[in-house]
């Protein structure tokens, strides 16, 4: 048994490589590493890797994260600059005994000393939209936070690891130096082999307050599902925030036990892609209901085809 569980439309094609490798029996670090590299490398995917929306000051800041089910070792890198692929960084920072999360100028310099390419994130396209954000803030009042769709996965191996892993560019016009939740540990992911994994994408801010992902593997270790897990989760901790605060931000987290099976939970419309042995590479759409269960159906061709022209349309000067 092998699977893979990805936030959003755009982890497909790492999912479709990912799935390769493990059905050859592949590790499964190897497997996700390749999987995020190629989310990060696309250049139309504005919330991750190269092409990322910049923050107020239109500078590029990463954030990625990895972590092996096995060991429990984790590395991670955040508000970074100028480097190529962070999950690699973070994935090689996990096999330190020390100095596992780095943040900012040591982390660039880190990756430099250690090989790792090092490239300019911010393409034209992001920078066109990142003045035409700054516009609308001053000609429409609008609100410049939009757009923090961290890609997140959880994979098993045939040989029974479980990694999880998590790449973002964060909020949109966010201040210089913010940290969400993606490269934190057991808010942005988590994992155990001998239990499964979670991972998170919404507005860091909310997600880092509840451990998300910690309790979702937590619960799957009591004996719930992957499903019965993310459902409680988040429904719990929205409902929980609502009460203190009055409100709560977008959750969206998926999940996967050590025997393949999956789950997700949402309190937005959210996409997300599942590739197992039993399964093709698959892009499911999920609704959340007011009942509070997640209503899940396969991504339909015209969905499909508006998300590609939507994607990669022209910005405007």
């Amino acid at each position: 048994m092998w699977g893979i569980i990805a936030t959003w439309r755009m982890a497909y094609e790492g999912v479709e490589i990912a799935s390769d490798l493990l059905a050859s029996d592949t590790c499964a670090s190897t497997a996700i590493e390749k999987a995020i590299i190629e989310v990060e490398d696309y250049p139309f995917y504005k919330s991750v890797g190269y092409g990322g929306l910049p923050n107020e000051e239109g500078l590029v800041e990463l954030d990625a994260a990895y972590m092996d089910g096995d060991t429990f070792d984790i590395g991670a890198v955040a508000g970074v600059s100028n480097i190529k692929n962070p999950i690699s960084v973070a994935k090689k920072l996990s096999e330190d005994t020390f100095n596992i999360f780095l943040v900012g100028q040591g982390a660039s310099k880190y990756a430099q000393k250690e090989g790792f390419d090092m490239q300019n994130m911010l393409t034209d396209r992001a920078k066109k939209l990142y003045e035409k954000r700054l516009r609308d803030i001053y000609e429409k009042n609008l609100s410049p936070y939009d757009g923090h769709d961290t890609v997140g996965m959880v994979a098993l191996d045939t040989k029974g690891k479980m990694v999880s892993a998590t790449s973002t560019s964060g909020l949109f016009m966010k201040k210089t130096g913010r940290i969400g939740d993606s490269a934190l540990s057991g808010s942005g992911f988590y994992v155990d082999s001998e239990i499964g994994g979670a991972s998170a994408t919404g507005l860091g801010e909310d997600l880092m307050k509840g451990c998300i992902s910690y309790e979702i593997v937590r619960l799957m270790g009591e004996g719930l599902n992957p499903t019965q897990a993310c459902v409680k989760a988040v429904g719990t901790f929205t409902a929980k925030l609502k009460k203190r605060k009055g409100r709560a931000g977008a959750f969206s987290v998926i999940a996967m036990n050590s025997k393949g099976e999956w789950g997700i939970a949402t309190n937005v419309e959210f996409s997300f892609v599942v590739a197992t042995a039993n399964q093709k590479a698959t892009i499911y759409l999920a609704y959340p209901e007011e009942d509070g269960s997640t209503r899940i159906e396969v991504a339909s061709e015209e969905w499909l085809e508006a998300y590609t022209k939507r994607i990669t349309a022209s910005v405007e000067s």
